[in-house]
């Protein structure tokens, strides 16, 4: 019996300690200055916008959240009919750190397109939802991509950029691509994997993937095309891209999120 009880004693003191811990990492994110964008338990900080919705439409169910997860799901779709969305933070951010936890899973989704086969993103610096027109398919924004391996052993780096309805500097000169691919290893399988932006206004802009800088570039800025459908009052090709909002995408392959969190690096502003 004795054994017993001091078994059932040390088991109780190692899930306090561990409880313990994990409020502690808490605490000390806060202390560091960190934020948590999702609170683990609702979307009701974040927009919806879906291609041929309205903003505020979480068609089918989009988006959900279980288990501290931000899930994305279609199985309440039939055909994917480009319903590509987004679901966007509240507020906007200029200078920060994001950071976030990210896995695909399941099956593509029927009628999307074969290039969003375990492809996802994060936007940011994008234009506020509430002008996304009901038909526009991507945000004027830029895209930290997301993207798993095929399992053929071929590369597929993860972190990298697109630019709807954008432009960007890389390496002195605008980029000439649409996406720019990152140096990160390819992540196969339903792995999460950590991802990070720092975001540093309308100049340096950083992607890191497990903790290495896999791609930098500069002068974020409105350009280019993809993006459709957009009201012309709001795409003014030149004008640099200094602060907007930050959006999980959603094109066809079920993701998760978890652990989003931001620091605000506006005080380092010079």
């Amino acid at each position: 019996m004795k054994n017993t009880f001091y078994a059932a004693v040390l088991t109780c003191l190692i899930i306090a300690g561990c409880g313990g811990l994990k409020q502690n990492n808490t605490v000390q994110n806060d202390k560091k200055g960190w934020k948590p964008l999702f609170n683990g338990k609702d979307i009701n900080d974040w927009f919806v916008k879906i291609h041929h919705h309205d903003v505020g439409d979480n068609f089918g169910n989009t988006f959900r959240v279980e288990d501290s997860i931000i899930k994305i799901r279609y199985d309440q779709y039939g055909d994917f009919n480009d319903q590509f969305g987004h679901l966007y933070y509240k507020t906007p951010y200029s200078y920060y750190h994001l950071k976030f936890e990210y896995r695909f899973v399941g099956k593509l989704q029927k009628g999307a397109p074969d290039y969003t086969l375990l492809n996802s993103g994060v936007m940011f610096h994008s234009q506020d939802p509430r002008t996304i027109l009901k038909e526009q398919d991507w945000p004027i924004s830029i895209e930290m991509q997301l993207l798993a391996g095929l399992g053929d052993g071929r590369p597929r780096p993860t972190g990298n950029m697109c630019s709807p309805g954008t432009n960007v500097v890389y390496k002195g000169k605008i980029a000439a691509s649409h996406c720019l691919n990152s140096t990160s290893k390819t992540y196969d399988g339903e792995q999460w994997v950590r991802g990070e932006l720092i975001v540093l206004g309308d100049s340096l802009i950083k992607h890191i993937i497990n903790g290495d800088t896999v791609l930098e570039y500069s002068k974020p800025q409105i350009g280019g095309g993809t993006a459709n459908g957009y009201d012309p009052k709001i795409k003014i090709d030149g004008k640099l891209l200094s602060s907007g909002f930050i959006a999980l995408q959603s094109e066809g392959q079920p993701v998760d999120f978890k652990n989003i969190w931001i620091k605000d690096l506006s005080k380092s502003k010079k």
